[in-house]
């Protein structure tokens, strides 16, 4: 799985139970989310994403209008991520806009071969493992959806919005209905280490928050090593929930609550 960060990146992964996790109850999963979350995830028969047009809004057609017939990952286990628009932040508009590969992918593969990337992300290496990592998202069922972070018009980091509940994460933690995950890398090296990630972070925090009125809470699992980008998370807004043993690495569970979202 990924990673997730806020400056220099990492995060997603699928853990193991380590320490004691954190203070909430366990609910049992409804029975059509345990369902979801067993079925097979082999690529499946979606309809082909259509590119967009330069002068189109992420998500539209050619003529400004996304076909009924080409409908991006997560319209429905993630609430029509593509149609959340732009929120603005202290440094510029912020929007979060599904990935293509055809357009996006070497920008994303070059991220990835930044070594402070690589080193949580680990998909350095030619733009095939890049794209076999975003391929195997873009052709399941919407649970994990790879985007591009846009700050005013310009492609600012990488985000993965995932269905925590219906993850392999959810094996070990107390995962809630609806509880949704973030995976991030902050791209440019210029805008490491000076709040940009930090902003980022709780903006997608706060969309995620604004168009899932489901979602009690987004939750993320970065590495401890990742000094960064745990201290992102929690100036974003997240609070640390308990050390948790993935099967390819030690994280941080942070978890920023619906309820205190107006508070931390």
């Amino acid at each position: 799985m990924p990673p997730t960060d806020a400056s220099a990146d990492t995060s997603g992964s699928t853990p193991s139970t380590g320490g004691g996790v954190e203070d909430t109850l366990e609910l049992r999963l409804p029975d059509e989310l345990a369902a979801l979350f067993e079925q097979d995830r082999q690529p499946g028969s979606r309809a082909p994403v259509e590119q967009s047009s330069p002068g189109a809004a992420p998500g539209e057609g050619p003529g400004g209008k996304r076909p009924d017939h080409a409908p991006f990952p997560g319209e429905d286990l993630l609430d029509a991520l593509s149609d959340w628009g732009a929120v603005p932040t202290p440094i510029g508009s912020f929007q979060l806009v599904p990935v293509l590969i055809e357009r996006d992918l070497r920008l994303i593969s070059r991220w990835m071969n930044d070594p402070a990337v690589a080193a949580f992300w680990e998909l350095a290496g030619p733009e095939s493992v890049t794209e076999a990592h975003l391929g195997s998202q873009l052709a399941g069922d919407g649970r994990s959806v790879p985007c591009l972070g846009v700050l005013d018009g310009v492609p600012t980091g990488y985000f993965e919005i995932y269905r925590a509940d219906l993850d392999p994460l959810a094996r070990h933690y107390p995962a809630r209905p609806h509880d949704t995950g973030i995976h991030l890398l902050i791209g440019g090296v210029a805008d490491r280490g000076r709040g940009v990630g930090t902003i980022l972070l709780r903006a997608a925090a706060d969309h995620v928050l604004d168009h899932r009125p489901r979602c009690g809470r987004v939750v993320a699992e970065p590495d401890l090593r990742n000094t960064p980008s745990v201290s992102a998370f929690l100036s974003a807004g997240f609070r640390f929930s308990a050390e948790v043993d993935l099967p390819d690495k030690r994280a941080a569970l942070m978890v920023r609550d619906r309820a205190l979202g107006k508070v931390l």
